[in-house]
């Protein structure tokens, strides 16, 4: 068994190069969108957009010139992404769809055992094929049904199923409503009609384990929420896959110095990490690159290695009641070179067209310093840009209080 010894800071250029949080990582382009996508397996979707969804922050941190319409294009023009299940609510390349056939066949089964939404499946159907696509806004009907978070109109209940077994996809999305049509009319037919490439569950437990380690870049068989959305594994599934895929050379083990528990990765990337080994001196990130991130990044999926690695400590406070709160809402950490040096909370006015930063809260022994200027300002930049506003604000207090009075000037969109 192939097994790499690392210094942290070793990991963490290896996770950036990964992740492709280095400059040039990536051109400009919808190619690139598809490739990063394809590359991590998916990335994760979530309603709220205070300063951008998270899909889209994902990719405005690595794609230079990143807008919204190339993300939209893809998946509901092109087709070469789709709006599923796989890290909870997530986007993913179309050409995936036969792997996920086992999550589909499980909500049809949950469907068929709902007496209540079964009652409403044929009427949902009959609308589709009459005026389709639809909302659930669009479907008659007050009658509701407990369901997911909350009880919910029987109809919309219905559309969801309908979608969870993959007979609908979403033909679009206006904001966050999703407008649902036939998956046969959306996707190509080759997709619709292949069979499971996983017939075991041995095998769809290697393919799952396999993906999700490669969609953060380095992992360790620990529960959290980097393991999360894989229905059917449990720690003892996971820890057999973890023992087969090393026997495969699919997986190598990682130490880091100071981390307890072996980490893994894909061996397919090994050349990536040989690289850095190679290396007389590791070389530091470099100091051109600087990125907004996404709460829900693929690189923060989980956190407890974050902070081992990076000696950062990030928790998402968004569900947290306010007087509870460390930071706030909707807190951005800012990644510079291979640490993270800050955190931001940007609010994006629409009416106004200007992004405003509210609030910023340098990590301990870090302050603006001149050579990291230009690097925060492209990333600001990009993140303006993936909002599309026309202008930047910063708070006064925040300004005066964090030393970014050099940072504010001259900040070009």
């Amino acid at each position: 068994m192939a097994t790499y010894n690392l210094s942290k800071q070793q990991a963490r250029l290896f996770l950036l190069h990964h992740q492709k949080l280095t400059a040039g990582a990536l051109p400009e382009g919808k190619q690139s969108v598809y490739e990063y996508v394809r590359h991590v397996g998916c990335i994760q979707y979530d309603p709220l957009s205070i300063a951008g969804h998270n899909h889209e922050l994902v990719l405005q941190a690595r794609i230079p010139g990143f807008t919204p319409v190339l993300a939209q294009e893809l998946l509901y023009k092109d087709r070469l992404l789709v709006d599923g299940w796989d890290k909870n609510m997530s986007i993913y390349c179309t050409e995936d769809w036969p792997c996920f056939q086992r999550r589909r066949e499980l909500s049809s089964a949950r469907m068929l055992a709902n007496t209540a939404v079964m009652s409403a499946v044929t009427g949902v159907r009959e609308e589709l094929r009459d005026r389709g696509p639809l909302s659930s806004l669009d479907l008659q009907g007050k009658e509701k049904v407990d369901w997911a978070w909350a009880p919910a109109r029987l109809s919309r209940a219905a559309l969801e199923s309908l979608y969870f077994t993959g007979e609908l996809a979403i033909h679009h999305r206006i904001h966050t409503r999703r407008y649902y049509d036939f998956a046969a009319k959306l996707l190509p037919a080759h997709l619709i009609a292949a069979d499971d490439p996983n017939k075991t569950d041995e095998q769809y437990h290697d393919w799952y384990v396999l993906r999700r380690i490669g969609s953060i870049g380095l992992q360790w068989n620990k529960s959290g929420d980097g393991w999360l959305g894989i229905h059917q594994l449990k720690s003892k599934e996971r820890t057999a896959s973890i023992l087969r895929l090393l026997a495969a050379d699919k997986l190598r083990e990682v130490r880091v110095e100071g981390v307890k528990m072996p980490l893994y990765m894909r061996s397919m990337d090994a050349p990536v990490l040989e690289a850095i080994l190679a290396e007389d001196q590791v070389p530091l990130a470099p100091a051109t690159f600087a990125a907004a991130m996404a709460p829900l990044d693929n690189l923060l999926w989980d956190r407890e290695l974050i902070r081992q690695l990076f000696g950062f400590h990030y928790r998402w406070e968004v569900y947290k009641p306010a007087a509870e709160r460390e930071y706030g809402y909707y807190i951005l950490p800012l990644l510079y070179g291979d640490r993270f040096v800050a955190r931001l909370e940007p609010v994006m006015d629409k009416k106004s067209g200007t992004l405003n930063i509210v609030r910023w809260w340098w990590e301990p022994g870090e302050s603006l310093r001149e050579e990291m200027i230009p690097a925060i300002q492209k990333a600001l930049s990009a993140l303006a840009r993936c909002t599309q506003a026309s202008s930047i604000a910063f708070q006064p207090e925040v300004i005066h209080n964090c030393g970014l009075k050099e940072l504010e000037a001259n900040l070009i969109l």
